[in-house]
């Protein structure tokens, strides 16, 4: 489980596609309490520490985290936002994060208004019904506010200010550029639970389970 604050940028030193899975190494300068099997979240998707050196870590991509992140587009050089698995003593100054990517969206257009830089971006239309105006979504990793939504466009509309700016890598990107989503993990299980509950009066025969063998 993760914040979505962003605990530093990492930068991928090397990236090596096996065919199996994708072996990813970063860079980082913060990280000195790591041990192997931790979770770290790499640009919002949970990977697996699977080695350790003095300045990196390596961490492996399955080949089906593999479609559906855009993980696919990163290689050697690129910078990303690293997050270290929260722990029951962490301060929650963003919200509940699992590092299960839902899907990516493209960002579509960028404007200034005033310090902030004003995203757009084009959304799963399966997602949209989990963005709600001023909740919360994360974005590459980072708890962020829905500072609107247009559900006519399918586009969420992102507010990043200037600290956004200075720690994540989202004041890089551009028009076109791919980033992950991960809707809010509570609406999510309400959305399931209240699906579950009409698909139980659909089928009551499933409803009494272990009475019928």
């Amino acid at each position: 489980m993760f914040t979505g604050i962003i605990e530093q940028i990492g930068k991928v030193r090397e990236v090596q596609d096996t065919g199996e899975h994708t072996v990813f190494e970063i860079t980082t300068g913060v990280f000195d309490d790591l041990k192997l099997g931790d979770s770290v979240s790499v640009n919002g998707t949970c990977l697996t520490v699977t080695r350790l050196t003095d300045d990196a870590f390596t961490v492996e991509m399955v080949n089906e985290t593999k479609r559906v992140t855009s993980l696919d587009g990163v290689s050697a050089g690129m910078p990303v936002n690293l997050e270290r698995a929260l722990t029951l003593n962490t301060r929650l100054g963003g919200h509940i994060v699992s590092g299960h990517v839902d899907g990516t969206g493209e960002i579509v257009n960028i404007h200034d208004d005033g310090s902030a830089i004003v995203m757009h971006i084009a959304c799963p239309a399966s997602l949209m019904k989990y963005m709600v105006h001023k909740g919360s979504v994360t974005i590459d990793g980072i708890s962020l506010t829905l500072f609107d939504v247009n559900v006519e466009t399918a586009e969420i509309i992102l507010n990043l200010i200037p600290e956004t700016q200075e720690r994540t890598t989202l004041a890089g990107k551009t028009v076109h550029d791919r980033v992950n989503i991960e809707a809010d993990m509570l609406i999510k299980h309400v959305d399931h639970l209240l699906g579950f509950s009409d698909s139980m009066k659909d089928n009551p025969i499933a409803e009494v389970g272990d009475r019928h063998v």
